[in-house]
């Protein structure tokens, strides 16, 4: 089925950064289940997940290998369909940076004033969430 997996990341002196990684829950044999499942802790919750990958050598989504290289850690929440665009709208109005993802340039809308930090859009989101500061702050 089509899940979304995401990672929010706590970056000292930056805040949160969220991770997202589009793909699918996948099914795999039962010996090998139960290898990887006795390499970790068995009475874990365990689904199965595989990242949509572009296969361009380098690119954070080259491979299944290359998205793990990159995230934050090797848990991260699962949701049920491809929720990276919407996610992607809800950091920007909260100003969380997205740092990772692999979303389709045509899917995501952020607002206009984006464009006004710069042409690469994952910098445009670390400069206009700085620029405009967190939506929430910790009051004491």
């Amino acid at each position: 089925m089509p899940a979304t997996m995401i990672r929010l990341n706590l970056v000292k002196g930056l805040g949160p950064v969220l991770q997202i990684a589009e793909g699918w829950t996948v099914k795999l044999p039962d010996e090998v289940t139960d290898t990887l499942m006795e390499r970790t802790n068995p009475t874990w919750p365990c689904t199965w997940f595989t990242p949509r990958c572009d296969g361009v050598k380098g690119s954070t989504f080259e491979d299944a290998y290359s998205v793990m290289q990159n995230w934050g850690a090797n848990h991260g929440a699962i949701s049920y369909g491809h929720v990276g665009a919407d996610l992607i709208t809800l950091c920007s109005i909260l100003r969380i940076p997205v740092c990772m993802h692999n979303v389709p340039d045509s899917e995501i809308f952020r607002p206009a004033a984006w464009n006004a930090f710069g042409m690469d859009k994952e910098g445009q989101d670390y400069r206009a969430c700085a620029a405009y500061g967190p939506m929430y702050k910790n009051i004491r």
